[in-house]
Formats: structure tokens, sequence, C-alpha cells
């Protein structure tokens, strides 16, 4: 079984570089929603970016251990990637793409040791992550320290990943990731 993760501190990219890999490779990978307890920003919809929980139906899931991981990211707000999803996606004959927070990502690649390929997006300077972050217009001065405290932490775990992409230009960087991963996907090991 083939899996792919993407995961990197708030803000480094891996989300728009999660969208050219989805473009890329449409009939292979299919991404996986992330079930999440934060209220849906802008034009999100339940079941594209995010299957949206009450904090209520998270824990209920925790507790059904319908999660492959979770992790509450920031106070009360809980993420995780549900089991079911990397089952849909597989009926789908494709391969499972997931964006996730870094300590799920470590913890997603323990349960599936050799199968995992996972990228870490690396901001290249934490007052460049600083500029992106304020720039989305989202943050208060609060949780923009709070973002760049755990950003800092992050990055410390970087060396658990397959590869190390350096997004100091989004277009070098979607084109590195393409290229890992257009490789992973023609190893006939890890089918």
């Amino acid at each position: 079984m083939k899996l792919i993760i993407l995961t990197a501190p708030s803000g480094a990219g891996k989300t728009s570089i999660t969208r050219h890999l989805m473009q890329t490779f449409p009939g292979q990978l299919a991404f996986s929603i992330s079930a999440a307890t934060r209220a849906p920003r802008g034009t999100e919809k339940d079941g594209v970016e995010y299957y949206f929980l009450t904090e209520a139906a998270f824990r209920e899931k925790i507790n059904e251990d319908a999660f492959v991981e979770w992790e509450m990211v920031y106070e009360g707000k809980y993420y995780g990637t549900l089991r079911s999803e990397l089952q849909r996606i597989r009926d789908e004959g494709k391969v499972p793409v997931l964006d996730i927070d870094v300590k799920g990502a470590v913890h997603v690649q323990k349960q599936f040791p050799g199968q995992v390929l996972s990228l870490f997006i690396q901001p290249p300077s934490i007052e460049e992550l600083r500029r992106r972050l304020l720039s989305r217009g989202t943050e208060t001065e609060e949780s923009l320290h709070a973002r760049l405290s755990k950003a800092e932490f992050e990055l410390s775990f970087r060396d658990q990943f397959t590869h190390v992409v350096v997004n100091d230009q989004l277009n070098k960087a979607c084109a590195e990731a393409e290229s890992i991963v257009r490789a992973y996907l023609s190893d006939e090991t890890h089918l």
C-alpha cells in the first residue's frame, strides 16, 4: 500500500503544494479529507476541505478508534484522519494524500512503516513564515505568536521525514515535490 503525507508548520505552503500535486496526478492521487472541529473559513465546505465536526462528535470518533491519527492542534481545536477516508480512496484505486500536522504525520509513518512517502515542507526562515501568516489576515497577535512558537518546535522534526522541501519559491518547491512523488508512484516495491 502506498500513502503520501505532506506536513509542515502552518504557513509553510503545504496546502499550495498539495493542490499542485493533486492537479498533476489526478488519476493516481486522491486528497484525504481531514476531520476538524474548527469552523469553516471563507468558502470552505463540509466534505470538501474538511469534515467539520463538533467537539463532542470528534471525541466520540476517538472513542470508536475511527482515526488513523488525531491531534488537539490548538486548545479545543481537533484535527484527524479518518480510517474510513483512507479506505474510500483505496477503494477508488488511488493513493491517499494526507495534508496533516507534524505530530500526526510522525504517528502515521509509525503505523505504516516502509509504505509512506513523507514530505516536510520547510519555510525558508521563521521571519518569512511570520510574513506569510500575517499576509493571510486571519491571525491575531496571540495566535501568530502561538503558530510561530509551534513552528519552531515542528522544525525540529524535519529529519524524521523521507524528504525535506524548502519552500523559498513556490514554483520551485512544487516542481521538487512533483519529481519526488512521480518517482514514488513509479516504484513497484510499495504496491
